[in-house]
């Protein structure tokens, strides 16, 4: 006789037996998710609000993520949190094209990853999503941004171009943890980029002697 001890480990990430998952339910409890945590935030994700909004079992919410906390992740992978611009021919106008956002108030995916952000700093998988979802398209963004300015014929420092991109991070986290900003004006998104970013690759230069 097998016992469940004699069966073999079924691997990490791996569907449990049975039918298979639905993908149409799957998109549904994942828009309830991104639902939940945008308009109320992730101390009201649980398995009963998901089920009972997407009238679901709750066993079909934890045969797809075993936690709320990798729903929440998988959620966030759903929709784009940043978008690199395309080529405008100068630097400074695209750092304003991919601060575009920020003469919008927060969609809905935005404010889905603002309500993990706190919770993060305690949840490998809240972390690992906001890692995947924002911090890594948003140093991609910037690296090619640098790279565009380089086959226009200027290289930028690879020193300069991380604190660039670490300034465009804790920009875009201050977005998010700011609670309700007002959106800028183009004007001042502008400004933001000539007075703060530019800067960053091309410090002044200091007086001689």
């Amino acid at each position: 006789m097998v016992t469940t001890t004699d069966l073999p480990p079924r691997p990490a990430g791996a569907r449990p037996p049975g039918r298979p998952l639905s993908s149409e339910l799957s998109e549904q409890l994942v828009a309830v998710a991104v639902e939940i945590l945008a308009d109320e935030g992730w101390g009201r994700l649980n398995s009963d609000r998901v089920a009972a909004r997407a009238r679901a079992g709750k066993a079909g919410i934890y045969r797809r993520w075993p936690t709320m906390a990798a729903l929440a992740r998988h959620a966030l992978s759903t929709a784009p949190l940043v978008e690199l611009p395309a080529d405008s021919g100068s630097l400074r106008s695209d750092l304003c094209e991919l601060l575009a956002r920020w003469t919008r108030p927060l969609d809905r995916a935005e404010r889905a990853a603002a309500s993990l952000v706190g919770a993060a700093r305690h949840d490998d998988d809240l972390r690992a999503g906001l890692e995947e979802a924002l911090v890594r398209p948003l140093a991609g963004a910037v690296r090619e941004l640098a790279a565009r300015e380089a086959a226009r014929g200027r290289e930028l420092p690879h020193q300069r171009v991380a604190l660039l991109g670490s300034a465009v991070q804790a920009l875009w986290w201050q977005r998010y943890t700011a609670f309700g900003p007002a959106p800028m004006s183009t004007a001042q998104v502008e400004q933001l980029v000539t007075d703060v970013l530019l800067p960053i690759v091309e410090p002044a230069q200091l007086p001689p002697g």
